[in-house]
């Protein structure tokens, strides 16, 4: 367990938060003119979410903002990380803009900003109109151009009250689980428009850079990446092999075209016919200088060549996810991230667990995630003696919402929320979070 005085050893300026995502806790999936995303397409596919349920209602924040703000504001964060609907702002994702949309969430951030709160927002949180999917999605190139007119859009109105400006929250995911392994919407299973989209996803991303730097917004400015070390399931060569491949998929693919390298190349022998097409100045458009990186970071990952790893098998303890509880690989991550490229000042964007929760007492005694949070606080604190420029930390999440393709089964909040009533109650993670920035401020 971690000392709790030792954030006195982060440095001043370091910033404290709670992340959400707009898809999984706002609800009123289509009240004020938000029109539908993948995700609303993608819960209705029979046995596509896990307890056949849907983001409808969710933690009908869209309603309850306020008093969701205040919670926020009691915890006595720094920050506030959430997502904005695309869908919300932009319903067809290429036609007109919906203002009820964009004043929603010109409330959000000023009610953000009365309460001494620092907003960081995110611009793709996976929620794509679903119209655009209907012309390829992010396999089709036009979908980028139409990002970068929503993000000039929202930054117009409401980028210098920002604190700071995610384009895309990783990209891997909407790729390889939306449309490589269609798991995760919009369900497709295609490695070749995968690795379009990811190229695609790339390319919006240092467009929307460009265009909102002329736009002149003071909002920081990056993107969020989910990354982990990659370990060999042994030492032998195809081992090795398989997991360096790996690392390159999710991590290098996504790392050196932002950091001016272009695509790796044993990577793009792999995909072979299924690379990418890019046009000229593609790789000179990615590779945008960054205000942050933000990292997603939950535990590590272990690959072999010959199939699947037995997590079972693991020597460490695991969340509800069937994720290893590995401290250790953030640490590991940070350091090779600082060693291997010139990064910005890094972010923790997201980190956390989830665990059974039961209400208890009217309490919730999770003991569990108050030591996941207190062991990954302590390994940013080891990566910064380190010598890694570290920035922030943000807890995921801030409540229990709806967690994709799991539904509403699996709890990553600090905050428990009874879906019946949308009674929040704080959890012994959120307490515990609390006194420890109170105590160390």
């Amino acid at each position: 367990m971690i000392n709790f005085t030792s954030l006195k050893q982060f440095p001043p300026g370091f910033i404290w938060g709670v992340a959400t995502s707009a898809f999984q806790i706002e609800g009123a999936s289509s009240q004020d003119g938000r029109g539908p995303s993948i995700w609303d397409d993608f819960c209705s596919v029979p046995g596509a979410i896990a307890d056949g349920s849907d983001g409808t209602v969710a933690c009908n924040h869209y309603n309850l903002w306020q008093q969701d703000l205040d919670m926020i504001a009691a915890l006595g964060v720094d920050a506030y990380r959430f997502s904005i609907s695309w869908p919300r702002i932009r319903p067809t994702g290429s036609g007109a803009f919906n203002e009820k949309g964009l004043d929603f969430y010109e409330r959000l951030i000023d009610g953000l900003l009365e309460r001494g709160l620092k907003p960081y927002v995110t611009y793709n949180h996976w929620d794509l109109p679903s119209s655009l999917q209907q012309s390829g999605g992010w396999a089709n190139r036009d979908t980028a151009y139409r990002f970068v007119e929503y993000a000039e859009k929202v930054s117009a109105r409401m980028g210098n009250r920002l604190a700071a400006i995610t384009t895309h929250n990783e990209p891997w995911v909407m790729a390889v689980l939306g449309y490589e392994q269609g798991i995760f919407a919009p369900g497709i299973k295609d490695r070749k428009a995968s690795v379009q989209a990811s190229h695609h996803l790339l390319l919006s991303h240092g467009l929307a850079m460009q265009a909102l730097r002329a736009q002149g917004t003071t909002a920081k400015l990056g993107i969020v990446l989910n990354l982990s070390p990659i370990h060999s399931l042994t030492e032998s060569d195809k081992d090795r092999a398989a997991a360096r491949l790996e690392d390159g998929k999710l991590l290098r693919w996504y790392m050196d075209p932002l950091f001016n390298r272009g695509y790796p190349q044993d990577v793009l022998d792999h995909y072979g016919a299924d690379a990418p097409i890019l046009h000229d100045g593609d790789l000179a458009a990615i590779a945008q200088p960054m205000d942050y990186l933000g990292v997603n970071y939950y535990t590590r990952t272990v690959v072999g060549a010959d199939g699947q790893w037995d997590k079972s098998k693991s020597p460490y303890s695991l969340t509800d996810m069937g994720w290893e509880v590995y401290p250790q690989g953030l640490t590991e991550l940070l350091i090779r991230l600082h060693r291997d490229y010139p990064v910005p000042p890094l972010n923790i964007t997201e980190n956390g667990g989830a665990f059974k929760d039961e209400l208890c007492d009217g309490g919730i005694h999770d003991t569990d995630r108050t030591q996941y949070l207190a062991g990954h606080i302590d390994a940013v604190a080891d990566a910064m003696r380190q010598g890694v420029p570290m920035e922030g930390y943000m807890v995921w999440s801030l409540m229990d919402n709806f967690e994709w393709a799991s539904g509403y089964a699996k709890r990553f909040g600090i905050v428990h929320v009874d879906y019946a009533t949308q009674k929040r109650t704080l959890k012994d993670s959120a307490h515990w979070y609390a006194n420890l920035l109170r105590n160390s401020a």
